[in-house]
């Protein structure tokens, strides 16, 4: 009967030990959500710095599409390849 308890602390102690120093144990597992948070602020990082890189790609072609309007509207201007047709209105005198 005194083997009992003898048998059933020895088995506690490896669960025990298992649950803080196994391959699962505890320090494993704060050391994988260090990783997981230090990812997640990278991620957070690239995240921001693509948002940036493409509202500067649209204000870039949005910038060169209305000058290019304001060009071919204002001044008359055309590309290389294009020629430009002016109809003028019909004034009867």
């Amino acid at each position: 009967m005194r083997a009992l308890p003898i048998v059933l602390t020895a088995l506690l102690l490896v669960v025990q030990a298992e649950l803080w120093f196994g391959r699962g144990g505890v320090s494993h597992v704060m050391e994988l959500q260090r990783e997981v948070a230090a990812q997640r602020a990278a991620n957070d990082q690239a995240r921001t710095r693509n948002e940036r890189l493409q509202a500067e790609v649209t204000d870039l072609r949005e910038g060169l599409e209305m000058v290019e309007e304001k060009a071919r509207m204002e001044l008359g201007m055309i590309r290389p390849d294009e020629m430009l047709v002016v109809v003028a209105p019909n004034v009867a005198h």
